[in-house]
Order: C-alpha cells, then structure tokens, then sequence
C-alpha cells in the first residue's frame, strides 16, 4: 500500500490548525480517609468552601465542607461506600445547584432534585445555587398582604403574611404538621406555589403526607423534597436549602410561594452529627457555634419582594438608566414607585410595573419540643429568628381542642397587617385573643364552686362555645369570609342558646344556610372584604332568621 506525501501533509496541517488552546486547568487531591459520609483528602489545596468535588473514578460528587491546614473534609452526596482510600478526587469550580421550575411541580425529589416518585426524569434547564444571598432591605417591602391558613384560630389571632417567617412549635405528636398541610391545602386557587420540605421524617410518613396532598388536589401546585430519616446526614442537612432554592425560582418570577420546613430540628441535628465527625468543636448541647447561621441564613432568604416599576416613553435625553426596547419605546428603571413617578411627571410619561418583581416567600419553619422546653437551644434559636410562633399545647390536644393553639404564648409580629379588615373588626377578631384569655381565667376560678353573677357566667358560658368554635378537623380548611360570619356570630351571642355539644352541627348548618339562603349577604362581604353598619344588620338578620331553622 502506498501513501501520498501531499494528503499526509495536509491532514497534519489540518491538524494543526484546529487544535485547541484551551487547557482544562483542575486541582486534583487523594482521598486519605473515607467513613461515615465523610472523605479526608490531601492536595485541593485552592478549593472553596461550599465548591463541588468529584471522585474521578466513581463519578459521585461531594461537597467541601470543612477546609484544614493540610487536608480538606467533604460530604458525601451519594453512596460513600463506593468511595476508597486513595481514590483520586478533583475541584470542578462549580457550587452545589438543584434544577428548579414549573417541571418540579408535582413531582417528589431528593435533595439533589432527582426525582424519587417513580414518574420518570424531570425535564428542565434551570438550576438554582442552592445557598444565595438573601434580599436587602432595599429589595422588600412591609409584609401586608395575608396569606390564609383555612384554620380560624390561626387566621383570627395569629395571622400569617405573605413573605413572613412563622415558626411552629410543639411537642410531637401535637399536630404541627396538620397545621402545615391544611395551610398547603388553603393555596388552592389562590395562585401561590407550595414546597414541602420533608427533613429527617420517616418515610411512611412522607409517604402518607404525599398521598394526602394528592387526594385533596394540592399536589397540582406543590414540590415535595423528601429526605427521609433512612437518608445520611448530608442529604437531610441540604434539603431546607434546596426547597427554598425550588421557591425561590418562582418568587423571583413575581410569584408568591409558601415554604414548610419540616422540621428544622431534625436538621440541627444532622447539622450537628456533620460538625462533630469533622471534628469542629462543639458548643452548647453538643451543637456547633454557627447552628445559628445555619438557621438564619436559610430563613432570611424569606421575604415579601419590592414591586419594581419602568417609565416607557421616548423624551429621556440625558437619563443614565434609559434602555431601548425591542418594541421602538425606551425604558427607564427598574425604580420604585416614588421614584418613577416623580420622573414621569416631569417628563409626561407613563409608568409600568414590571411583571417579575412583587414575589414572596412564605416560611413556616416546625420546631420539634421536648416536654414544653421552649427554652432549649435550637427552639430559642428559631425563635428569635422567625416574626412570631403558633405553640402547641400537648394539654390541649389531649382535651380534644384541636388546632391546640396555645393563645398565650402564641403570637404573630405582623399582627392586624396580614389580615382583611373584615377579620380585624372589633366584632369580629379584634377581641377574640382577650376574650378567651378571661374565660380561661374565669373557668379556673369557676372550679372552686364559688358562686358566680348572671353577667360572669354567660360571660363563661359564651368562652365555651369560643372555644368549641375554633375547634378544626383536619383537610378542612374554611374560606376567610366564612371564618368572618361564624366568629361575628359567636361573638354576637348568636349561640348563646345553643347547647355547647351542638356548637360544631350548628356551624355547619348556618354556613350551608349563608351561602344557599342568603349568598347576597355572602357574596357582599366576600367585594367589601370589610363589616359595614348595613352588612353587620344583615348579618344579625341572616342569624335571627336561621335560629329557627337549626336542626340539633
């Protein structure tokens, strides 16, 4: 066979000519030691904290989590097992993302975004960092607008808003996770994106959680992230983080989004059991000096985002911050409202508002309690981070008062802001958390037989049917306007006659008779979203009028 001179010669230019000058540049080091999730290794000398390592020879990644003076220490995020002594791992310059969009939504994954629910790949090209920087105060505005919960003794006393921090304390097994759920449950329709962040909960129980969201149709707009308490440290550790990277992609889309994360002290814990195997010191309970910034920089990502306003017009000479668009109009901002309309006056233009801007997310962060100690570290911790608590009552879950809200100790720092003025009006919510607070000391003193006066007992016996009142069951959350008529009702005596057992048959039945009978008085309080003189007659009315329909 012979070769041409002439094509050798031109295949070796050609080779010549294309060969690249680009060198992929990469720290490589040596696995020293490798147990319990964790892997020692020598000779990543620049790599970052937080960056992603990979071991060459099986592919799985972890991250760097602990950076020495001659070694640096990584989580594993897969199955360590794979990993030996001496197995080759380098840097890959890249941060730990998740993929994020509407393709997550219902669907369940792991903390990584990998699909755990049986119903194929999920399908997206938009990652998220999962840790990032949290909005400035410059980027948020006061947090006004309600979120509702569907359950009247949360939503009357301690109302939650969009882009607050509501923190759910208890001891187990005293429905702090009910209380989640039927808040997931209430968003439908209501145009808010859910992420339920399951952490250190036993799979049977995600399982059935799962399934319950699916049955009442609020799997349609929510992302599960699973990390069961059979998934290592690391896993369990992440997962808060990659719900709220999940939300956040919607939030900064101009979207509200509600975060449960349930619950944080499992996640302490793991947080703990990380810190201790790469031998950080360990502080109060065993825990290590940043628990707290673990917390705070997870819920401070949580906030109610500034609407963002553009001035379109074509007279802005001598602008710095004007744009063209590609529609022939120029653009100037974003600014905020005050800003921009302060511009346009003078200039005769128009002002928009941008569509991504005005996002929020919601984080109902649950704090498991052991016998009542509110006191201990990571619930003291969560405390003083979050804007208010619901704290659970072992005492009265028992008694059968389920939400077992705890009025006394429960409270929300946004107040009357995240209510409508329906629910605020005195008649209404105004002196609810007042008037159970004196029954409950008018029903201790009661218990020493004294003798009570005609004023004090129909006081305390108005305190019962309060109390049978905000009794829920569980999956049924109600509309705040429905909320609104039965609370007037309680509160205007309007089951004063009722007996006490008959109090819940009695809800039902006025709710049917409001919204079959008398949807005129409904539907207006529904527009006005406010009691007026006229509607609070018609109000008494509807009541008088269905006082001698009630079937006990």
């Amino acid at each position: 066979m012979k070769f041409r001179s002439d094509e050798i010669v031109s295949v070796l230019r050609g080779e010549i000519q294309n060969l690249g000058t680009s060198q992929d540049v990469r720290e490589v080091g040596r696995v020293l030691e490798v147990g319990d999730g964790i892997a020692r290794i020598y000779g990543l000398a620049g790599v970052m904290s937080g960056e992603m390592v990979e071991f060459t020879r099986t592919g799985v990644r972890g991250l760097a989590f602990n950076l020495e003076e001659s070694s640096v220490s990584v989580i594993i995020l897969g199955d360590y097992l794979r990993i030996l002594e001496g197995d080759e791992a380098r840097t890959t310059g890249e941060l730990l993302r998740v993929p994020v969009g509407d393709a997550l939504i219902g669907r369940v994954v792991d903390p990584l975004g990998n699909p755990v629910d049986g119903k194929g790949p999920i399908i997206t090209n938009d990652t998220r960092p999962m840790e990032s920087t949290a909005p400035g105060v410059a980027d948020r505005q006061p947090v006004k607008q309600p979120l509702q919960t569907g359950i009247k003794a949360i939503d009357a006393m301690t109302p939650i808003g969009r882009g607050q921090r509501e923190l759910i304390i208890g001891d187990r097994k005293t429905g702090k996770t009910a209380i989640a759920l039927d808040t997931i449950l209430a968003q439908k329709g209501e145009g808010v994106i859910c992420v339920y962040v399951a952490c250190g909960q036993m799979q049977a129980k995600v399982s059935q959680i799962v399934e319950d969201l699916r049955r009442n149709g609020a799997l349609d707009y929510t992302i599960v992230v699973s990390s069961s308490s059979a998934d290592p440290a690391p896993l369990q550790y992440l997962a808060p983080y990659a719900g709220t990277a999940m939300a956040e992609y919607f939030m900064y889309k101009g979207k509200d989004t509600l975060v449960v994360y349930d619950d944080l002290s499992k996640q302490a814990a793991a947080y703990r059991q990380l810190s201790l195997l790469v031998r950080r010191p360990p502080g109060r309970e065993a825990y290590p000096g940043d628990v707290f910034y673990c917390h705070s920089r997870l819920l401070e990502r949580s906030a109610k985002l500034a609407q963002k306003w553009v001035i379109v017009g074509n007279d802005f000479n001598g602008v710095p911050t004007a744009t063209s668009g590609t529609d022939g109009k120029v653009y100037v901002g974003p600014l905020d409202k005050e800003h921009a309309d302060h511009i346009a006056k003078d200039k005769g233009q128009k002002v928009v508002q941008l569509p991504d801007s005005g996002g929020s997310m919601t984080a109902l962060p649950i704090i498991e309690t052991l016998e009542g100690e509110v006191s201990a570290y990571i619930p003291t911790n969560v405390i003083s981070i979050t804007d208010g608590q619901i704290y659970l009552q072992p005492s009265l879950f028992y008694s059968g008062v389920r939400p077992a809200v705890d009025v006394g100790i429960s409270v929300s720092r946004v107040g009357g802001n995240a209510q409508i003025s329906a629910m605020k009006d005195k008649r209404v919510a105004g002196g609810l958390k007042l008037t159970l607070a004196q029954f409950r000391e008018l029903e201790a003193f009661a218990q020493l037989g004294t003798e009570l006066d005609k004023a004090t007992q129909q006081q305390l016996d108005r305190g019962y049917r309060m109390v049978e009142i905000l009794k829920q069951s569980q999956f049924k959350p109600l509309n705040v306007v429905d909320q609104v008529m039965i609370i007037y009702a309680g509160n205007s005596g309007g089951l004063d006659e009722v007996p006490v057992k008959q109090t819940k048959a009695w809800e039902e039945q006025f709710l049917t008779f409001m919204k079959d009978q008398k949807p005129e008085v409904r539907n207006a309080l529904v527009k006005e979203r406010k009691i007026t003189d006229e509607l609070g007659k018609k109000l008494d009315e509807a009541i008088k009028d269905f006082k001698g329909q009630f079937k006990a």
